[in-house]
């Protein structure tokens, strides 16, 4: 018999027929161990061992996300565009980022905070664009924010020669830095249609431009224009990073999640990177049934690595967790903010999910931190649920790793609501202050769509303690919708 051949054919409904023909026990179990290795590809690892804690670790108060009065909650006034025939339409708000100086800290324009956030008509799903919003620094009311409109034109994406860059169809999250020269410099994720029969399949690429913002008055800010608009980075060959050319889409394979997004802006050294969203590639990883014959993405010791690995081979998550290849990513840049070079992901997460977002990374106190978001929906561990709603974070000696887990399992933040409360939050994002071991942490609340009169806004702000490889939420720390910073 055999039984390498059937192995490889094998699935989680037949291990059981297998083991009970042919007297071959003994020899199939050989073959299994046979398939087992211990690969890391030089890069940290979100492992199941970590992730199987969290159910009980997030009991404590130490990571839960504050919880928040529904009736003081308000939409953002200045969220409101106005269609072809004059009528206003409120907007949902909601993934965010401040213009940011190259150290992670809230910038100042010309007396003014700069937030661009991701917002579209309620009633229109494709309706994904980018918009700037603005308040004088030192404010902090929800309503002091005033809208400057769409950043970009429908026109804008029509660059000579940028083929990428012509078919984008939305636009989707990423970072906004304040140059030394005091220009403002935008990135974020083009997403291109879904489109099979024109050969589009939500290609993903990171994309930026120079935003020219100027101050008609002392009350205003308004966008007018961009420069140097251009497409950076797609993935390339996929060795190193999913592109979305060697994911199932074009076979009709749905649950293979392409992801290659969320540009984060970040210097070391006076050099220049990207850290995003990515899922591993050919030669990192990647992804398939011999992903669940690897130690590194288990953790733990050799008796949990045999128990969670024989457990996960006849759980129904299986194929799941056989293209789970979550990546956090990074790209080195040219003083252009062309493409430079591909470098190996600082974190991957293998078998546990395929999707860990909005990457985020700063130094504070001589350490590098590294967070990123997470939903208990795209996991697949024991104990994890649904609504479980998630912000990890790393730590590292430098920008390039390795990171070890914040906590000692990378748990920083945990919400777990009922998806129609108002009060439900995502996209945490965590921004360095200028003095202090505390960082303000951002989000939006009320998902898209949900409610007539709630729609998706800034969920107010609170405080995270960082000391060392620990972190904790700040007791009674809740601030303003949408405050940045504590200390103007």
């Amino acid at each position: 018999m055999n039984f390498k051949k059937m192995i490889k054919q094998a699935t989680a409904a037949t291990f059981a027929t297998i083991l009970l023909v042919g007297g071959g026990t003994q020899a199939f179990a050989k073959e299994i161990d046979n398939r087992d290795h211990k690969k890391g590809y030089g890069f940290s690892h979100i492992t199941r061992a970590d992730m199987l804690k969290l159910p009980e670790q997030q009991k404590s108060e130490q990571f839960k996300v504050p919880a928040f009065d529904a009736s003081t909650i308000k939409n953002i006034p200045a969220a409101i565009k106005y269609d072809e025939h004059g009528n206003s339409i409120e907007l949902d708000v909601w993934d965010t980022w401040p213009l940011q100086n190259a150290d992670g800290t809230v910038a100042n324009y010309n007396g003014y905070q700069i937030v661009f956030g991701l917002a579209g008509d309620p009633k229109v799903g494709s309706d994904t664009f980018i918009y700037l919003f603005y308040k004088k620094a030192g404010d902090t009311s929800i309503d002091s924010w005033k809208n400057a409109g769409r950043v970009f034109k429908d026109s804008d994406k029509f660059v000579p020669n940028d083929t990428i860059l012509n078919n984008q169809a939305e636009e989707w999250s990423g970072s906004a830095t304040l140059t030394s020269d005091g220009e403002v410099r935008l990135f974020y994720t083009n997403r291109h249609p879904w489109d099979p029969s024109r050969g589009f399949y939500g290609k993903q690429t990171l994309t930026t431009a120079q935003i020219n913002v100027s101050q008609p008055d002392n009350d205003t800010l308004k966008v007018d224009g961009v420069e140097d608009f251009k497409s950076i980075y797609d993935g390339k060959d996929g060795k190193i990073y999913q592109n979305v050319d060697i994911t199932g889409f074009s076979k009709g394979d749905s649950i293979d999640n392409h992801t290659l997004r969320d540009p984060h802006y970040v210097e070391e050294n006076g050099r220049k990177y990207l850290v995003f969203e990515a899922n591993t590639g050919t030669e990192t990883g990647y992804q398939g049934e011999q992903s669940l014959f690897n130690k590194a993405y288990y953790g733990g010791n050799k008796a949990f690595f045999q128990a969670e690995k024989n457990k996960l081979l006849q759980s129904p998550a299986k194929p799941y967790a056989e293209i789970a290849n979550g990546a956090i990513g990074i790209i080195e840049l040219n003083d252009d903010y062309t493409f430079k070079k591909e470098m190996k992901p600082l974190l991957a997460s293998n078998t546990v999910t395929d999707e860990i977002e909005r990457a985020n990374v700063f130094e504070l106190n001589g350490k590098w931190y590294l967070f990123t978001s997470s939903r208990g929906s795209k996991m697949f561990i024991d104990g994890i649920d649904k609504e479980d709603i998630y912000m990890l974070g790393y730590v590292s000696d430098s920008l390039k790793g390795p990171y070890k887990p914040l906590n000692d399992t990378g748990l920083v933040l945990h919400q777990d609501l009922d998806p129609y409360d108002i009060t439900w939050t995502y996209a945490h994002f965590a921004i360095p202050q200028v003095e202090g071991n505390n960082v303000v942490i951002t989000s939006y609340m009320t998902n898209r769509g949900y409610f007539d009169d709630h729609h998706s806004t800034f969920a107010p702000s609170f405080l995270m303690k960082i000391k060392g490889s620990k972190t904790s939420v700040v007791q009674n720390s809740i601030l303003e919708q949408g405050q940045l910073t504590i200390n103007d």
